[in-house]
């Protein structure tokens, strides 16, 4: 029998960025993911999206009987001879509290192939997103972690023991028994002023940090929320002095990217760099055309103008000879499609200071003569009009359709559910917003207080159609405009 193999690869504390390089790789191979409910889910966009996905993900209150399910489900898919690699994704790290001793045993029965990829604990970075170092030079010279529940709900941990160790005492999956723990330790002789502090869903954009002392406890207690850390010690007063995350400029958002796939990712990865979490919906998908380009017609143009960076990259992909445009003239839309031309070693002739397709058309006037040929390269939901600037501009302009842009359907609860949780949508064009409203239905599940960024004025245009309140326009039409507004909003 062909046996599959079973990666364990701990997924880390919530921040996507934490995974390790080995654990993107083997994600990357995988042709089935087993995972749980504290992974973050923009890891699974490193997995071939051909890969089976299947959601075992434990709340607080299961255990055992899902347990067994898990441990059966990764024997199921290593013998049914279909998958060659087989990932089991959890939060964390697989044996921090986690039971990946007992799924690991479950494979044994079957000599079962397995590799162990450890991930970040929470234990560890958690706190330090926090501010809170684990252990500091004359204040802490160790650090204990605990599990803060036990699965029988007996007795949590031996705290006449517990209270005398000297050093940062840090208690995972405690917030329910948080008062016992607190209780535990004064009782059993911990100076009831020891710092304490409890960081609720750490490392990611909803982080919150409440710190107080042991016998004040029940001042905080009913505003946590799981998944907490607790840690306790004098390493605590270090996070007024130490605290960088939640200082970041773009924490507490909680923003809507719609955005092509791909660059999609890039942006949402500028927003999670300055702490925002990205919600990644890609409205559009941008399918090449390029390739059905008669490359050959080139010699009979003067100038070529790029309304985007899409059209600069399917236009390059399929050129045979790079010399064919040597003595044509190059026009760019704006400031990230010359920075695309760029890495194709073309420098532009001219970008427009107002990166509008009518500004650059205008300004290819600068740079050709009267009936010259100029070839546009746009996408299929372009509303350039080739006779409208030929008559106002005497040249022969020519639009190519280089891609075309298509519409993705989002399902209902997905959206819904998003948009709860959002504070921005970001657009960067109005085939975007289009879209989007298109899936929307019903502008009522538009959250009132939501912000609107809009890329420029013909995406605002586009969103006025739909709403007028909370658009947020950019004025400078660039991604990084578009971070900087979301910045001061």
């Amino acid at each position: 029998m062909n046996k599959g193999k079973v990666f364990f690869i701990g997924a880390g504390p919530g921040d996507f960025e934490l995974l390790t390089l080995k654990g993107k790789r083997y994600l990357e191979m995988a042709d089935c993911v087993i995972y749980d409910r504290l992974v973050n889910k923009r890891i699974l966009s490193f997995v071939n999206n051909d890969a089976e996905f299947i959601y075992l993900g434990k709340e607080n209150t299961e255990g055992g009987t899902l347990q067994k399910i898990i441990n059966d489900t990764l024997v199921e898919k290593a013998l049914s001879g279909n998958f060659k690699n087989i990932v089991r994704l959890k939060g964390g790290d697989s044996f921090v509290f986690g039971r990946g001793g007992e799924e690991i045993e479950a494979l044994n029965k079957y000599n079962i192939e397995f590799e162990l990829v450890p991930g970040i604990t929470s234990a560890i970075s958690v706190p330090e997103y926090s501010g809170i170092p684990v252990t500091h030079r004359n204040i802490a010279r160790s650090f204990h972690v605990f599990t803060g529940s036990t699965a029988d709900g007996e007795g949590i941990q031996n705290f006449e023991i517990i209270s005398k160790l000297e050093g940062t005492l840090i208690f995972l999956m405690g917030v329910k028994n948080l008062e016992n723990i607190c209780d535990g330790l004064i009782k059993n002789g911990k100076n009831p002023n020891t710092p304490i502090g409890i960081i609720e869903k750490g490392t990611t954009t909803n982080q919150k940090t409440y710190t107080t002392i042991l016998k004040d406890i029940d001042k905080i207690v009913d505003k946590v929320t799981p998944p907490a850390i607790v840690i306790i010690g004098e390493v605590v007063n270090k996070r007024e002095m130490y605290n960088w995350f939640e200082k970041k400029p773009l924490f507490g958002k909680k923003i809507i990217v719609t955005r092509e796939k791909t660059q999609g990712e890039i942006f949402s990865r500028e927003i999670e760099k300055k702490g925002g979490e990205s919600i990644l919906l890609p409205t559009i998908k941008l399918t090449d055309s390029m390739d059905k380009f008669d490359y050959s017609t080139l010699k009979n143009y003067q100038g070529i103008m790029f309304n985007s960076p899409n059209g600069v990259d399917f236009f390059f992909k399929h050129i045979p000879d790079i010399r064919i445009i040597s003595n044509i003239k190059i026009g760019a839309i704006g400031s990230k499609t010359a920075s695309q031309l760029k890495k194709y070693k073309i420098i532009p002739n001219i970008v427009p200071e107002e990166y509008l397709s009518e500004n650059l058309a205008k300004s290819m006037t600068e740079i050709t003569k009267e009936n010259d040929n100029i070839l546009i390269i746009t996408s299929d939901v372009s509303p350039i009009s080739e006779k409208e600037l030929s008559e106002k501009y005497k040249r022969n302009f020519k639009k190519f359709i280089g891609y075309f842009n298509s519409k993705i359907e989002i399902k209902r609860e997905i959206l819904e559910r998003n948009l709860k949780n959002a504070t921005h949508i970001t657009f960067f064009s109005g085939s975007a917003v289009e879209n989007f409203f298109s899936n929307l239905e019903e502008i009522s599940l538009l959250p009132n207080e939501i912000k609107i960024i809009s890329l420029g004025p013909s995406t605002t245009k586009v969103i006025k159609k739909y709403i007028d309140k909370n658009i947020i326009q950019c004025e400078v039409y660039t991604s990084e405009e578009v971070l900087k507004v979301l910045e001061s909003n």
